[in-house]
C-alpha cells in the first residue's frame, strides 16, 4: 500500500498507463462505486497525460446507457436490474472498445446514448492514432462482459457510507435526502455487492486507488 498527496497518485497512474506496450490504443477502465470519485480521477489523469503529449480519449458508461423506457423492466429500485439491464454491453464493445483494440481499425464513436435528453446518439466517427489513450470511467467495468477488452484496470474503492453522503451532497440541488439514500441504499449498493460477488473486480485490478480521503488517497500496484 502507498500513500501520498492527489499528484503522487496521479503521477503513478501515468507511469503505469505509460508502462502498457500495445499495438494499438491504450484501454484503461477507471471503475468504483457510483459517487466514488471515478470521474474525477479520469478527468485529472487526462490532463496529466496531455501535458505529457499524448492523445486522450474521454468517454463514459453513463453514454452508454440503454433508453429509460427499457432500464428499469425488474423496478426503479431494483439492484438486480441497476446490474443487469442498465447499460449496453454490446454496443460498448462494438462502437469503442473493439474498434481500438487488438485488430481493431481505430475508428470509434465515444457515445450512443444522452441522459440528459433521454436520446440515442450516433456522434461522428473519429480516428484514434495509434498510441492514444482511452480513459472510460464507469461502474461494473470488471464484468464478463467487458474484462479483457482492458490494457489497465483501476479500481476507485471508497466505503459504501462516504458515498452515500457524497451523493446525499451532490444531488441536493435536486433531490432530497431521504430520496437519495432510498436509491442509494435500495439500488446502487445492492448492485455494487452483486457486481462484487458475481464479477470479484478486486482479483483482475492492476491498481486499486482507495479514495475516501480524495487528497490523501492510498493505493496498491497489484
Amino acid at each position: 500500500m502507498e500513500h501520498g498527496i492527489r499528484d503522487d497518485l496521479l503521477r503513478c497512474l501515468a507511469e503505469a498507463v505509460g508502462s502498457v506496450a500495445v499495438g494499438h490504443p491504450t484501454r484503461v477502465a477507471v471503475d468504483g462505486p457510483p459517487a466514488a470519485g471515478k470521474t474525477t480521477l479520469a478527468d485529472e489523469l487526462a490532463a496529466v497525460l496531455r501535458e505529457q503529449g499524448r492523445d486522450v480519449i474521454r468517454a463514459t458508461v453513463d453514454d452508454f446507457l440503454v433508453p429509460r423506457a427499457r432500464r428499469y423492466p425488474r423496478g426503479e429500485f431494483s439492484a438486480e436490474g441497476c446490474y443487469r439491464d442498465a447499460h449496453d454491453h454490446g454496443a460498448l464493445n462494438r462502437v469503442l472498445l473493439d474498434p481500438l483494440g487488438p485488430g481493431g481499425d481505430r475508428r470509434f464513436q465515444h457515445a450512443v446514448y444522452d441522459h440528459a435528453g433521454d436520446t440515442v446518439l450516433s456522434p461522428p466517427i473519429r480516428t484514434a492514432p495509434a498510441d492514444a489513450v482511452l480513459l472510460f470511467d464507469g461502474v461494473f467495468l470488471m464484468r464478463p462482459e467487458l474484462i479483457d477488452r482492458w490494457d489497465l484496470r483501476v479500481l476507485v474503492s471508497t466505503a459504501l457510507d462516504t458515498i452515500v453522503e457524497r451523493a446525499v451532497i451532490r444531488e441536493r440541488q435536486v433531490s432530497a435526502r431521504a430520496e437519495v439514500e432510498r436509491r442509494w441504499r435500495e439500488r446502487y449498493i445492492p448492485a455494487q455487492q452483486l457486481y462484487v460477488a458475481t464479477a470479484r473486480p478486486t482479483a483482475y485490478a492492476d491498481i486499486i486507488v482507495h479514495n475516501d480521503e480524495p487528497r490523501r488517497p492510498a493505493w496498491e500496484i497489484r
